[in-house]
């Protein structure tokens, strides 16, 4: 079982889905653990986003199973924002050992109709966001000679998608950065590697713009009807994944003893095996 006392650990957007996961099975392994989100809509995302009681409500969990956690309301857009955590981090820490850039965001747009905004947002979360809280981090890693970062891509970052092309374009970016990253950490203890997951079971996929978008002929379609349709996608019939699977890959990768760096795990049900 993987040990991580004594280490501190940092989630970014884990006030619910995979982030929330990811925090706990971190906390359960022993490590402090911050979590962070932004917790605020976002103007060109159609979906609910979460808020400071889904934060509140990670932080409660970790506590209630005698884990170690500390929460800031954190836009990873901000650089100003996520210095002055990691700041904070030393002060308190001393030390920030694994880093999961996990806070995400999607919309839906044909390229044509594509805003600068809703490119903006995406952009900037997904693979700016991954930017800034990587680059904040490497001197506090340095000093500590190890480091774990591990950036969540997606399936979207192996192949284009219709009308995710914003989307699209900051997994991908995330995968290109992350590997770079790694040529320049290595030497310091510093593996860096990425999670691509298939869909995932968190509100970014179940909800009801989504459920509308590939559900175009049923007027009031339910979780089932986008069930039926995920699952046609996959050569195991599965329609998406549980955030509990992508954390599965994301505590392997942090529990490496510091052989694997630059790599990208696909948690894909399947999808992958029609790319390279």
């Amino acid at each position: 079982m993987t040990d991580l006392t004594g280490k501190v650990a940092w989630v970014t957007g884990a006030a619910r889905g995979q982030g929330r996961s990811h925090a706990l099975a971190l906390a359960a392994a022993g490590a402090h653990v911050v979590v962070t989100d932004i917790a605020a809509p976002v103007d060109t995302i159609a979906y609910p986003m979460s808020d400071p009681n889904d934060l509140a409500e990670t932080a409660r969990e970790i506590k209630s199973t005698g884990g170690s956690v500390t929460s800031a309301q954190v836009d990873v857009r901000d650089r100003a924002a996520v210095n002055g955590l990691v700041s904070r981090i030393r002060d308190e820490r001393g030390r920030l050992d694994i880093l999961v850039c996990n806070a995400g965001v999607c919309s839906f747009e044909p390229v044509e109709s594509l805003t600068h905004q809703q490119w903006a947002d995406v952009i900037d979360t997904n693979l700016t966001g991954t930017f800034n809280c990587a680059q904040a981090v490497l001197t506090l890693m340095k000093e500590n000679r190890f480091g774990r970062i591990v950036g969540i891509s997606s399936g979207a970052g192996r192949g284009g998608m219709l009308h995710l092309s914003h989307y699209a374009a900051s997994k991908w970016g995330i995968i290109g950065f992350i590997k770079s990253l790694a040529l320049e950490v290595g030497a310091y203890g510093i593996t860096a590697n990425v999670v691509c997951p298939a869909s995932v079971a968190t509100p970014m996929v179940l909800n009801t713009a989504t459920m509308k978008r590939f559900c175009p002929t049923i007027e009031h379609p339910t979780q089932d009807d986008l069930a039926q349709v995920f699952a046609g996608w996959s050569p195991l019939g599965v329609p998406w994944l549980a955030p509990a699977d992508v954390t599965r890959a994301v505590m392997y990768l942090v529990d490496d003893p510091g052989v694997i760096t630059g790599t990208v795990v696909e948690v894909s049900l399947g999808t992958n095996a029609t790319r390279q």
